[in-house]
């Protein structure tokens, strides 16, 4: 029986690499003479391993060499060989993972303190990863190559296009680790910011502690250093460059090699994008010859979304997830512990504060932003400093865009170089600016990439020294769309071919920052917008930066003003509410005892009934003991709310429920008349502990003119009136006019640049019937 395997003899390599060494050969044109796709087998030969019969002889005739004075003779019968074959194997395996474990503890120093440690922007200190890091998502399909239409984006559900996570629409995700283990080649994709580099790391430190593929080598490479300390005229630089970095921890070259030919090796290439352009081509072609040789080793490359990089054969693809509502918990949590200046008890403190108040819905841009690491980092970084979110929270966007729009780049030391690279950052502003409040006013949120690329055209035709030809504004234009997708992520293509602003919280601010630094003529249109709910957050942050907010105000308050003379009701109403407010004894401002009233008697089942927001917006007073005449009213509006609310069949369970509404003795003092009525009133209730029978058929009865005296009594007594009759249509307005009041009272409790007298002149002039303005 024929072995199917052959190895050389001791005396048998000696010849063999006598030969070998008087052709001058390498070991990869060996291997291409013999006709193999890698060295693998030519290494084993004059290691004296095994190799295929067929392969033996090929390599000895090449070497002109005659095979049976090279071979290895073995004594054993024809039926002994399978079982020699597995002892040979088995001794093999023995090896390699003695080697393994030999580079994995040699190593194990260096790839800890390469990889143990991460460093945020801002941050006085480094942290340990362990401390900080959160497990994250991939997603298995990149979004920019997914086939869908702006129709179909635009139709996914409000809380999605809201949160601009239409990610987590269309496609499937899977936690890093899974992929990795999935996929032995794996391309992981993500925007500025994502966590690229950090969850490499925390692959090469899980693996160097024996947690994740203990039976690999961790071996993690910074493609731009790589790229700027390589010798690109070795013909494989990435092999050498692993030789040479791995005998700082004294592994020798052979080593190195079995190591990689065995497919023993993790190996996580970082940051294929910040390669500088003239080495691209170099770092992708030494990347491909590394591979076709040692192809049996997991390979990780990590890179930026948009850079258009070259495909290696056999990597799959993964896109790193913006975080969930849960890794955003778990990474607060983390980062007060790690960072806050304080005890312990005080870190969780601070941390649960942070975590309930990111999910106000008045902060829901500033969780918009928290989707994203390196932005979540900041938020954290604010809060901590503030112990809450900036009133102004225009300032956290800035600083945010400030972050991916010149800092991360440069605290990386990536230089670009591109059409994009001579405009300035306040040009790139301005640009992404006009780009936003186009699409804004519109009502679009999703882009085709010819209707973008011609907007950009557009602006960069208007700049110094532009170009006049129409192809190389076209050309200019893509570029320009490119590189802010690739160095900021601020835009980014969520389909093949259709583009958004990577946060919503972005779109409105760069939106905001167009109209503050544009004239009256855009102030107007937005002030036409007041009452649409979309433009809300555009208007808020309008008036935190612009230089004068005057000009501002007197366009919104125009507007409120023509809600008010839209309805002649709505005009009797807002009349009342003045007459009543000046006749009550307090100490609030006048503004907020108007907005108090306002709700007051509106229809107790209406959703805006006695809310009192708005009311302790204007004077935070309210929010403590209120005034007399403001408790009993509040108090007489909640008994008649009760009592209209009741059927017969509610009578017999809530008419323990009214006599304890009325019990308002206290608020009575000062009004013994209306006191002696009410006590009156509560007299003629029969006993709540008569039959439900007898008590359904009392208010049946006696339920109707029992309310309308209690009614006429607060009416008299107290000159309000609880009954107004408003239709659908009355009440959505008196809705667009609290709302539109509220927004403004907000603008100039958050602007920083309202004087404390403009400030009173628009408290007195708010909640007023028009002609007394």
């Amino acid at each position: 029986m024929a072995k199917r395997s052959l190895q050389a003899s001791d005396e048998g390599i000696r010849k063999a690499k006598k030969a070998f060494n008087h052709k001058g050969w390498t070991q990869e044109y060996l291997a291409s003479q013999v006709g193999l796709d890698s060295r693998q087998p030519i290494w084993k030969f004059f290691s004296g391993k095994p190799v295929a019969r067929h392969i033996f002889h090929e390599i000895c005739f090449s070497l002109a060499l005659n095979p049976e004075e090279i071979v290895q003779t073995l004594e054993f019968e024809p039926d002994e060989h399978l079982e020699l074959q597995q002892i040979l194997e088995d001794q093999d395996s023995t090896v390699i993972e003695s080697l393994v474990n030999k580079i994995r503890a040699a190593h194990s120093e260096k790839i800890q303190n390469q990889c143990g440690t991460i460093r945020l922007l801002d941050v006085a200190r480094t942290v340990e990863l362990d401390e900080l890091f959160i497990e994250i998502n991939v997603l298995e399909e990149i979004t920019s190559q997914r086939w869908l239409d702006i129709a179909e984006l635009q139709k996914s559900d409000d809380k999605a296009l809201n949160e601009f996570l239409l990610e987590e629409v269309t496609t499937r995700k899977i936690t890093g680790l899974q992929a990795i283990e999935k996929f032995s080649k794996l391309f992981v994709f993500g925007n500025p910011g994502a966590g690229k580099t950090t969850f490499l790391q925390s692959i090469a430190t899980l693996c160097n502690q024996g947690k994740f593929q203990p039976q690999r080598v961790p071996i993690f490479i910074s493609l731009k250093d790589f790229a700027e300390n390589i010798n690109y005229d070795d013909k494989n630089p990435l092999l050498s460059y692993l030789i040479e970095e791995l005998s700082i921890c004294k592994i020798a070259q052979q080593e190195v090699e079995e190591l990689l030919h065995e497919g023993k090796a993790l190996i996580l290439l970082d940051g294929l994008d910040e390669v500088a352009d003239k080495h691209t081509e170099k770092i992708n072609k030494t990347i491909s010859i590394f591979l076709d040789i040692f192809y049996k080793n997991s390979v990780i490359i990590s890179c930026r979304i948009a850079f258009r990089h070259q495909k290696f054969k056999g990597f799959a693809e993964v896109q790193i997830s913006k975080f969930t509502k849960s890794q955003i918990s778990d990474f607060a949590n983390k980062w007060f512990t790690a960072f806050a200046k304080t005890n312990t008890r005080f870190r969780k403190t601070l941390a649960s504060k942070f975590i309930d108040k990111i999910t106000l819905p008045e902060n829901r841009l500033i969780q918009n932003l928290a989707y994203t690491p390196i932005l979540l980092n900041l938020t954290c970084l604010v809060f901590q400093y503030l112990g809450d979110f900036p009133t102004k929270r225009s300032e956290i966007y800035r600083q945010g865009l400030e972050l991916l729009l010149v800092r991360w780049d440069e605290a990386k030391g990536i230089k670009r170089d591109e059409v994009y690279a001579n405009l300035t950052l306040s040009q790139k502003i301005k640009l992404l600016s006009y780009i936003a409040v186009t699409f804004f006013e519109k009502g679009d949120y999703f882009f085709e990439e010819n209707i973008i690329c011609q907007l950009i055209a557009d602006f960069l035709y208007l700049l110094p020294n532009a170009p006049t030809d129409l192809e190389d504004l076209r050309v200019d234009s893509k570029a320009v769309l490119k590189a802010i997708e690739l160095q900021h992520g601020l835009l980014v293509e969520q389909a093949r071919g259709i583009y958004s602003f990577s946060h919503l919280t972005f779109h409105e601010y760069f939106t905001a920052r167009f109209i503050a630094n544009s004239d009256n003529k855009k102030l107007e249109q937005i002030a036409d917008y007041l009452v649409d709910k979309r433009w809300r957050e555009v208007i808020l942050l309008t008036a935190e930066i612009i230089k004068s907010f005057e000009d501002l105000f007197q366009l919104i308050k125009e507007q409120i003003d023509k809600l008010a003379v839209a309805d002649e009701t709505v005009k009797l109403f807002l009349t009342w509410v003045m007459n009543k407010s000046s006749i009550v004894i307090s100490n609030y401002h006048s503004s907020a005892v108007r907005a108090f009233y306002f709700t007051l008697v509106l229809p107790p089942d209406y959703a805006l009934s006695r809310n009192q927001t708005l009311a302790t917006a204007l004077d935070s007073h309210l929010t403590g003991k209120l005034a007399d005449d403001l408790a009993l009213d509040l108090a007489l509006s909640y008994i008649f709310a009760v009592s209209i609310s009741l059927t017969p069949e509610l009578f017999c369970k809530r008419i323990s429920a009214l006599k304890l509404a009325l019990d308002i003795d206290y608020l009575l003092q000062s009004y013994s008349s209306l006191d002696e009525s009410l006590q009156n009133l509560k007299q003629e209730l029969p006993s709540s502990q008569q039959d439900k029978e007898i008590l359904k058929a009392w208010w049946q009865s006696n339920g109707q003119s029992w309310t309308t005296q209690l009614k006429e009594l607060i009416k008299i007594h107290r000159q309000m009136d609880c009954a107004w009759q408003f239709s659908e249509k009355q009440l959505h307005l008196i809705q667009k006019y609290w709302e539109a009041n509220n927004l403004l009272v907000y603008c100039f409790n958050t602007a920083s640049n309202v004087t404390p007298n403009l400030k009173e002149v628009i408290k007195e002039a708010l909640i007023l019937p028009p002609a007394q303005k």
